[in-house]
């Protein structure tokens, strides 16, 4: 197989390895709120980066959008418009179940988590949406919270129990692919999306999920209930069990992409797609903080969640909340905060991005084939400093051209 780059030609890198946005950036309390914004937005951006190209989309669903796509007609009549339009979709997001915008998310982004049946029910449907949506010899995807927020879960025991329930929830996923995959033809994956603060937030984390309790139960359960042998039940699971590599959550793990890449190869993991975004890097002014301090003020709202993480002597701290750090503003070298900023700016004053990590990616990519989805992921535009905020519609394709002209 040839390298994911080489063959980049526009929005589509070959035919079955593709780059889009996600959708979360648009409201989406429901499907008529959610298509409106698709209409609003989708067809003037395709014109502007695939004018006579199909376009991929990555959709972003909410669990009552969701709900009412499923009503009546409404989904033939969305695949419909997408084919009308030339557009296809082949992932979706699945992380945040609720309202995303307008309104305080924080922690609740992952509510109901993977120990509830609400979390199982929402994503198997999801899943079924994509398998009626996904164009015909297509790979398929959704990515999805981390098992939970660890601080939910107080002390060992707990944390034991919401990771051994995550793990035969996930398996029902899996049994739900395999049926699908048998009945329609068609090959989707859950990609797990690390990030700080989950229950799963870096390399190592991820390793000892899948070798400590996803692996285990779910190959248990998969035996019992499909009558196969063990070697079939490990490969079920490593086939339908991925991860969302999203870069800004492993740049907040002072995380080097190519070793990350080379555990999860060497354990069997998949990456089932790769969320490019960035972060803000934080760097000490030896000559004072003072003017760091009031930018980085400037990205403290209190919708989402901004976990600012710092490294010292070999260990990563995360503080759960960017107004944490502003209170007490302590000494630091380098700090970076989860405060999804657009990925075509490498400093915003006195504060910087993670973008090198977005290029250290796409440098891996020239090389190495292993993810067919990249999804950029800024979703933050209508919380960002008045300074930054720009029409949509052209933040969005300049984000787009910025990738591909590095691609």
């Amino acid at each position: 197989m040839q390298p994911l780059i080489q063959t980049y030609t526009s929005v589509q890198i070959t035919s079955d390895s593709h780059l889009t946005y996600c959708t979360n950036i648009h409201p989406g309390q429901n499907w008529v709120t959610t298509f409106d914004a698709l209409k609003q937005y989708v067809p003037q951006i395709k014109a502007r980066v695939a004018e006579k190209k199909s376009f991929g989309l990555g959709l972003r669903l909410s669990n009552k959008a969701s709900e009412e796509l499923g009503l009546g007609e409404n989904l033939n009549q969305f695949k419909t418009w997408l084919s009308e339009k030339g557009i296809y979709v082949f992932t979706m997001n699945g992380f945040p179940y609720g309202n995303f915008h307008d309104e305080r998310v924080k922690d609740m982004v992952h509510a109901p988590d993977w120990t509830t049946d609400e979390r199982v029910a929402y994503t198997n449907r999801l899943f079924d949406q994509l398998s009626v949506l996904l164009p015909e010899g297509m790979e398929g995807g959704i990515s999805t919270s981390p098992i939970s927020y660890k601080y939910w879960h107080d002390g060992k025991k707990a944390t034991e129990e919401a990771f051994r329930k995550g793990a035969a929830n996930l398996t029902e996923i899996i049994l739900h692919l395999y049926t699908l995959e048998a009945e329609t033809g068609k090959y989707m994956h859950l990609d797990i999306e690390p990030e700080p603060d989950g229950m799963l937030e870096n390399t190592e984390e991820v390793l000892h999920f899948f070798s400590d309790y996803l692996v285990p139960i779910a190959r248990s359960i998969l035996i019992n209930k499909l009558g196969i042998d063990e070697p079939q039940a490990v490969k079920l699971i490593y086939r339908f069990i991925t991860v969302c590599y999203d870069i800004c959550h492993f740049s907040l793990a002072f995380e080097e992409p190519e070793d990350t890449f080379a555990k999860f190869s060497k354990a069997g993991i998949k990456i089932g797609k790769i969320q490019v975004s960035a972060a803000l890097k934080i760097l000490s002014n030896p000559a004072g903080n003072d003017m760091i301090w009031q930018a980085l003020s400037q990205f403290n709202e209190p919708t989402y969640l901004h976990q600012v993480t710092e490294k010292k002597g070999g260990k990563v701290s995360t503080y759960n909340d960017l107004p944490i750090v502003l209170k007490n503003k302590e000494q630091f070298e380098e700090l970076r905060a989860h405060f999804h900023v657009p990925i075509f700016m490498e400093q915003f004053g006195v504060l910087h991005s993670t973008q090198d990590h977005i290029l250290k990616v796409v440098d891996y990519l020239k090389n190495n084939v292993i993810c067919r989805h990249l999804e950029i992921e800024t979703y933050t535009w209508d919380v960002l400093p008045i300074a930054l905020k720009k029409d949509l519609s052209e933040s969005i394709v300049r984000e787009i051209e910025w990738l591909v002209s590095r691609l």
